[in-house]
């Protein structure tokens, strides 16, 4: 394990170097790869030396006890010992964490969707619902939310809503979110108060940077058109919203959330941009998922990954068997909990597979 530590300290080291140097600057992607990867290097360089300072203490304090020649050193020699010994398992296991390789993906601001699926009105309310409990999860970890584009349901909520999500380490958060979720209540529109089942479903996609996708103008066709609001009625009378057609694979992207036409086209190719990202990047984990059998991101996003029972107040997480009898707190935004619960998984899983290296 100390090897491995020295070899990351010692690209931590050639990488503060590079970080400065002005050629670096100029060339923005390999500026922004090398400031992601200094952040990341950083954390493992702050737990090597605190292991390195655990190791230091335990063999002081082992010689002094051996030596024993002061009765007064070798009381204190062994309060440091024991406090060595309880310290450095812990820091063995968060290092043993911080070793397996991260994603690249984990760091990526992202584009959410919701859609209502089946249910009518009940599952546009419930879309609206989920993005209400995602916006106020967002503002309690200091993430900004921006609305690209949305279709009111009749009833209340969405048929359906994109939005991006900007803040740190956001991708590898809610990529827990993507799947099918599914409602138990009585809904608004019911008279005989019985309890019905809709669904909606979340798709978390990795933003694409400028670099990340190169896509042929020849390849989208670009309509515009005028904003619409609830019943279809003309928001205004100018051309500002604007559809993109990504002719060789069918994707469609369109915003119409800003005012200005330039403003909307440039939003509607990063959302482009993202979902032809995003093809590549789920055929990748369904392979991954192939070889690790993983129950937290398996690539399969038609799966029912989350049931919201009303009349039981319960929330149930069916890839890990989780239940919490906490709906009103967690529909409110509180779903931190269940993001921990299944990144210890997913983290347990990893280091299943890496034990052997280290």
């Amino acid at each position: 394990m100390i090897d491995k530590l020295n070899i990351i300290k010692q690209r931590f080291d050639e990488v503060s170097d590079l970080i400065i140097q002005p050629d670096v600057i100029s060339d923005q992607k390999r500026y922004i790869q090398l400031n992601k990867e200094y952040k990341d290097l950083q954390l493992m360089v702050e737990k090597r030396a605190a292991y390195l300072e655990c190791l230091d203490n335990l063999k002081e304090a082992e010689e002094i006890i051996a030596d024993g020649s002061d009765a007064e050193m070798v009381e204190m020699a062994k309060l440091q010992l024991d406090e060595s010994k309880n310290t450095l398992p812990q820091l063995e296991e968060e290092i043993k964490l911080l070793l397996i390789p991260k994603d690249p993906e984990d760091a990526k601001d992202v584009v959410m969707e919701i859609r209502a699926g089946t249910g009518g009105d009940e599952a546009s309310i419930f879309a609206g619902d989920l993005f209400r409990m995602y916006t106020k999860y967002c503002e309690s970890k200091g993430w900004k939310t921006n609305i690209i584009d949305l279709s009111e349901g009749t009833s209340g909520g969405f048929k359906e809503i994109h939005f991006e999500v900007n803040g740190a380490d956001v991708y590898g958060t809610l990529k827990f979110e993507a799947g099918v979720h599914r409602v138990q209540r009585v809904p608004q529109t019911e008279t005989q108060g019985r309890v019905h089942t809709s669904a909606a479903t979340v798709m978390v996609i990795p933003e694409a940077e400028d670099f990340d996708v190169q896509i042929d103008p020849k390849d989208v066709r670009i309509d515009f058109f005028c904003s619409s609001g609830p019943g279809g009625q003309s928001v205004n009378t100018t051309y500002s919203a604007v559809r993109l057609t990504h002719v060789p694979t069918g994707l469609v992207a369109q915003c119409q959330d800003q005012k200005s036409q330039h403003k909307n086209k440039e939003k509607a190719f990063k959302v482009l941009r993202s979902r032809l990202y995003d093809l590549e990047l789920a055929k990748k984990q369904e392979e991954d998922a192939a070889k690790r059998n993983s129950q937290v991101s398996s690539g399969d996003r038609s799966a029912k990954i989350r049931t919201y029972n009303y009349p039981q107040g319960r929330v149930t997480d069916h890839r890990i068997g989780l239940t919490l009898y906490d709906l009103t707190n967690i529909i409110d935004g509180d779903v931190q909990k269940i993001i921990d619960e299944l990144r210890l998984v997913e983290n347990t899983e990893k280091l299943k597979e890496a034990s052997e290296t280290f």
